[in-house]
């Protein structure tokens, strides 16, 4: 195995609740696990919105004590534009990020039998971030979109 696949594959230890999240328009739904895949706290409603988002951070204040896990990792599959708040909220919080292919979440979602598809998606989220398909995730890195924006711009004729 390569060092980006451990490396990646480190990021969970028994120190580290894992948060999967479903994402959405309006209501995002998260799950706690640990490092096992074991579910510490079932799926919630977590509203998009600042206020949502400070809840869900209180959450994972608390859990972390609850649990006695000093690190987290937040693992999402993203879905249009509608995760970017989170991103930036948690980078805010300096809460490391991951993402997932869907394709992976699709096939973890396949040979899992829950009821609801919500509270699926939060679960399977967390299943991927398991030790043996943690190196399927990529760490998200934020960027300045306005940066990136002026570079695809056309230049003015002189």
């Amino acid at each position: 195995m390569n060092s980006i696949s451990n490396k990646k594959i480190n990021q969970v230890t028994d120190q580290t609740l894992v948060v999967g999240m479903d994402i959405a328009k309006k209501k995002h739904y998260a799950c706690f696990v640990d490092e096992r895949g074991r579910v510490l706290k079932k799926s919630f409603p977590v509203p998009q919105s600042r206020e949502g988002l400070e809840w869900l951070y209180q959450c994972i204040v608390e859990a972390m004590k609850e649990f006695g896990k000093t690190e987290v990792i937040v693992g999402i599959e993203p879905t249009g534009h509608y995760w970017l708040n989170l991103a930036y909220f948690l980078d805010e919080k300096g809460i490391p990020l991951v993402m997932t292919n869907p394709m992976h979440v699709k096939r973890s979602k396949e040979r899992t039998s829950l009821a609801s598809k919500r509270l699926l998606d939060a679960y399977s989220l967390d299943s991927l971030d398991n030790k043996d398909d943690t190196e399927k995730l990529a760490r998200y890195h934020p960027f300045d979109l306005e940066s990136l924006k002026e570079l695809s711009r056309p230049l003015p004729d002189d």
